[in-house]
């Protein structure tokens, strides 16, 4: 949801609500027509002075409204639906604030798919492929959709579109070979996304995800992991990260660092996504369709920030449903305007 649409949507609730007489107040009564006295002429109305517009409102752009993709589900991870606006309560950096703006249907989504093209993959290429264009094909008629593949070097193979035929063809296009530039990928699909919301108007409002396969760690990219998702934290994208596990991660020991892992769980869980670690790849067309139920089943909630300060610095936030027995996920903060 862009911060222009919300802020339009606000000003013109507030609008509306300025336009109403004050409570308790009574409107003034309607005079009678004048009348002439017995046998006289009948005395004419004096001309009425056009009516003046009504005053509108002034509202300041720098109302800084912050927009929130919030999933909610069950314990058994089942995702709960039909919830109003009164469940929802956000908190920023423990202050309570205002929702101002509550969507609870589904919005055209933007969606960057990355393919990890790496040697490693030549054997699971096939499924991949299959599984990928699956997600293509549960697509909306208004989605629309980038196909990014990464080894050595980082390729946008189709910019966004909504024609499944050419996402289709991009897909199968893949190859593997090379090393893995998984930050150079995401990097490179978080700057299109800056593109496309330069470009939209306030009619065309979307919701933005990143759904990026890999199967081990980063050995190639230029831009380095902290400025990757710092990048991330930044934008209003929720990145879903796959990390497929290869035959040898299997033998490390119990509790084990795994550099891979660790850099797709904070890509997720800083921006209100989620991360999957599949360790055959005959389970990505199931990853995949899960990744696209929750999309279908997020809420949009907006709120305007009762804290002022333009100091740029990170605020956290905290999304708590009215239900019991249930999660409510979104990005973790965001940070605040300078300007």
């Amino acid at each position: 949801m862009t911060q222009a649409l919300l802020c339009t949507i606000v000003a013109g609730a507030v609008a509306a609500v300025l336009a109403q007489p004050p409570a308790g107040s009574q409107a003034p009564a309607p005079q009678p027509p004048a009348t002439a006295p017995a046998g006289q002429p009948p005395v004419e109305a004096p001309p009425q002075a056009p009516a003046q517009p009504a005053e509108q409102p002034i509202f300041r752009s720098g109302v800084e409204v912050v927009s929130l993709n919030v999933t909610v589900t069950e314990r058994d991870g089942k995702f709960v639906s039909g919830l109003p606006r009164e469940a929802f309560s956000v908190f920023e950096d423990g202050v309570k604030q205002d929702v101002i703006f509550f969507s609870g249907t589904q919005l055209p989504t933007a969606l960057g798919l990355l393919i990890d093209t790496s040697a490693s993959m030549n054997d699971k290429m096939a499924i991949t492929q299959q599984a990928a264009i699956g997600f293509v094909e549960r697509m909306h008629a208004d989605d629309v959709l980038t196909i990014v593949d990464f080894d050595s070097r980082a390729e946008i193979l189709q910019g966004f579109t909504a024609e499944r035929d050419r996402l289709s063809a991009a897909i199968r296009r893949t190859t593997a070979g090379g090393s893995t530039s998984l930050y150079n990928a995401v990097y490179i699909a978080l700057n299109e996304f800056k593109k496309i919301r330069a470009a939209n108007t306030q009619q065309d409002v979307r919701r933005q995800a990143i759904v990026v396969l890999s199967d081990g760690e980063d050995t190639s990219s230029l831009v380095p992991f902290e400025e990757v998702l710092e990048l991330a934290k930044r934008s209003e994208v929720a990145i879903y990260a796959i990390g497929l596990k290869d035959p040898g991660a299997r033998s490390r020991p119990m509790g084990g660092f795994s550099e891979s892992d660790f850099v797709l769980k904070q890509f997720a869980q800083e921006t209100g996504g989620k991360a999957f670690f599949p360790s055959e790849a005959d389970e990505l067309p199931a990853i995949y369709g899960a990744v696209a139920d929750e999309l279908a089943a997020q809420y949009t909630v907006g709120y305007a920030s009762r804290n002022q300060r333009r100091d740029g610095r990170w605020r956290r936030i905290v999304v708590r449903v009215e239900r019991p027995n249930t999660i409510a996920r979104t990005k973790q903060g965001y940070y605040a305007p300078t300007s």
